[in-house]
């Protein structure tokens, strides 16, 4: 079971500030769900869980409009927040006095509700962008990763400010997005969705 929300709010980086809509995913079933990123308001995210238990909060980046529910979200839902560390520097931009509770590392798997997730570590727009797979998706029909900002329907994620790189981010997908079937969804976290397949052939991989 894949659930979207979606919060509207402020990205601010190297001193500029955008207005942008969030996508945040809940993965798992009826029982139990993890929570892809935590952005601008916990209620709606909240609500969407309804009740359920959360096994893990887990970041894509640190970038704070994917970050800046996430400490509350955590006092309503009880769930461990995890990031990967090379993207500490940001999340202390939000919150300087603690740490997530766990880290994301390359090769590690989320486990809710019968779905497995396998972190992939993609940087580039971060230096500790991650990426979830969905294992195992493909024998049920339910194939897909969550790219946070790595990939978009349309091509890369931002790269130009602070921690961020082209050629690292487009090394990252290709070398660990493209690998993935063709027909994988990938699960953006801003805008639509696109296939694995459909960016490939327009970043001429």
């Amino acid at each position: 079971m894949i659930e979207l929300v979606t919060t509207s709010g402020i990205f601010a980086l190297d001193g500029g500030e955008w207005e942008v809509t969030n996508n945040i995913w809940l993965v798992g079933n009826d029982t139990e769900v993890i929570i892809i990123d935590a952005a601008h308001d916990a209620a709606p995210i909240v609500n969407a869980v309804n009740g359920r238990r959360v096994a893990a909060i887990a970041l894509t980046h640190g970038h704070n409009d994917h970050i800046n529910a996430a400490v509350a979200l955590q006092a309503a839902v009880d769930a461990p927040i995890l990031l990967h560390p090379d993207d500490l520097m940001l999340w202390r931009v939000i919150y300087p006095d603690r740490d997530p509770d766990g880290s994301l590392s390359d090769g590690g798997v989320l486990r809710a509700g019968g779905t497995e997730l396998g972190v992939l570590h993609t940087p580039g727009h971060s230096p500790g962008g991650c990426c979830f797979h969905i294992l195992g998706g493909q024998a049920n029909g339910s194939d897909a990763v969550f790219s946070g900002d790595t990939l978009f329907c349309g091509g890369p994620g931002a790269t130009g400010r602070s921690f961020s790189d082209y050629d690292t981010i487009v090394a990252s997908i290709r070398s660990r997005l493209f690998s993935l079937p063709a027909s994988t969804i990938v699960h953006t976290g801003h805008g639509d969705s696109t296939t694995v397949g459909a960016e490939a052939e327009a970043l001429g991989s």
